[in-house]
């Protein structure tokens, strides 16, 4: 019985039957669903061949030439949310001291 142990899961049979369970219901939805699961997947495998990715799709094109779009919506974006981040940190700022000095103003 000692080959048991192997399937004890952080030393507690509790624990251990608790995640077996877990894991045979979520296979028995997953056998029972399996033709609505093959359709999704095959449906979102459709979908993504005719999204617009942001890259070149010539095969000519080599190195970061090819992905010059999503270079630049990177650095838009991560420009975008360093202003952000600013402005919250200085609206901030300014409530602080307004509040600050409500509350000094009793003493």
């Amino acid at each position: 019985m000692q080959f048991l142990e192997y399937l004890k899961i952080s030393d507690s049979w509790i624990t251990s039957g608790i995640v077996y369970a877990l894991v045979a219901v979520c296979a028995v939805v997953i056998v029972r669903n399996y033709g609505r699961i093959s359709r999704f997947t095959g449906e979102v495998k459709v979908e993504l061949r005719k999204a617009n990715w942001p890259w070149e799709s010539d095969p000519k094109i080599k190195g970061f030439r090819k992905y010059k779009e999503l270079i630049d919506s990177t650095v838009v974006v991560l420009i975008a949310v360093i202003l952000l981040a600013g402005f919250v940190q200085l609206w901030d700022f300014v409530h602080v001291l307004i509040v600050s000095f409500f509350t000094g103003l009793g003493h």
